[in-house]
C-alpha cells in the first residue's frame, strides 16, 4: 500500500512513477501480444476479475504487489474497466499528439479515475515516450483543449526502464511524443472507475506527517504565481475529501474563504 505521503505527491503530481516493477519476462511476454495485434476489447465498466480473466496477461500485471497495492491506494478495491487500448507508435511517424486531458471538463472533487499506462520496453529519448505536465490535473479543461500549447515550462518527456508503469490522475495534460527511433514503441493504459468512496484507501500510519504538507506544497514551473494558490487550493479540498478530514488545510487558504460567520449574540433589546 501508498503511504499518506506518496498519496499527497499524487495529489500534488497527478501521477507516480513505478520505474521497472514489471518483471522481464512478463514485459517480453507483453511485447509479443502487442506486436501480435493487442488484447481483446472490453465493455465500458466491466468488474477487473470479468474483464481479464484470471491467469491472462492483464490479470497477472494487475496482480503484481506493487502495482496492486497502489492502484488500491488509490482507486480502491474491486474497481470498473473504463477502457483499455495498446497505443504504437511506428518508426520515424513523424507526428505527435496534442496535449490533452483524457476528460470532458469533470467537476468531482470528491473522485477521480485513475490511468495506468505501462511500458514493456526501455524508451529513449529518441523513442518519444509520453509527455506529462506535473500538476496539471486538478486544472479544469474539455479533452484537447490545450492541444495549441506545444511546451510548458517543467512538463516531462517519459524516459524509463523496461517495465516502468505510471499512475495518473484522469484529468492530467499530456500526449504521446513522435517516435523518431528504428523502434516500434509500444504502451498499455488501463483506465479504471473507482465502486467505492476513495477514502484514506492506503496506508494512513503517516497522515500527519509533515512530509504530507511538503507534498501538498509543491508548487511547478509552468503555475502563473497568483493561480498557483488556487491549485494548491484545489488540493487541499482534494485531499480533504482523501482523508475526510473537513479541517485540513494549508497556510489557511481554503479557511478564509469558506469563513462564514453565525450570529450568536442575543439580539439588543429596544427597550
Amino acid at each position: 500500500m501508498l503511504s499518506s505521503a506518496e498519496v499527497a505527491r499524487f495529489t500534488a503530481h497527478g501521477f507516480l512513477r513505478l520505474d521497472g516493477v514489471v518483471p522481464g519476462e512478463l514485459n517480453e511476454e507483453a511485447l509479443g501480444a502487442f506486436a501480435a495485434g493487442g488484447l481483446p476489447a472490453v465493455p465500458y465498466g466491466t468488474p477487473v476479475p470479468a474483464a481479464f480473466p484470471e491467469g491472462s496477461l492483464t490479470r497477472r500485471l494487475l496482480e503484481l504487489p506493487s502495482l496492486a497495492g497502489a492502484l488500491d491506494s488509490l482507486v480502491g478495491p474491486d474497481p470498473a474497466v473504463d477502457h483499455h487500448f495498446v497505443h504504437t507508435r511506428l518508426p520515424h511517424e513523424g507526428s505527435a499528439q496534442p496535449l490533452h486531458a483524457d476528460a470532458l471538463i469533470d467537476v468531482r472533487a470528491d473522485a477521480f479515475d485513475v490511468q495506468l499506462m505501462y511500458y514493456p520496453q526501455e524508451v529513449t529519448a529518441s523513442m518519444g515516450g509520453t509527455l506529462v505536465v506535473p500538476g496539471s490535473h486538478l486544472r479544469r479543461t474539455n479533452e484537447s483543449d490545450t492541444g495549441r500549447y506545444q511546451n510548458l515550462r517543467g512538463q516531462t518527456r517519459l524516459t524509463c526502464p523496461a517495465g516502468t508503469v505510471l499512475l495518473l490522475h484522469h484529468g492530467i495534460w499530456h500526449g504521446g511524443r513522435r517516435n523518431d527511433s528504428d523502434t516500434v514503441r509500444h504502451m498499455y493504459k488501463i483506465r479504471f472507475n473507482p465502486t467505492v468512496p476513495q477514502v484514506r484507501l492506503w496506508d494512513t500510519r503517516d497522515v500527519d506527517s509533515p512530509a504530507v504538507r511538503e507534498e501538498l506544497r509543491r508548487t511547478f514551473p509552468w503555475y502563473e504565481q497568483a493561480t498557483a494558490r488556487l491549485e494548491i487550493h484545489n488540493r487541499i479540498l482534494l485531499w480533504r475529501s482523501l482523508t475526510a478530514d473537513p479541517g485540513f488545510d494549508i497556510d489557511h487558504w481554503a479557511t478564509r474563504i469558506t469563513n462564514r460567520p453565525a450570529a450568536h449574540a442575543a439580539p439588543r433589546s429596544t427597550a
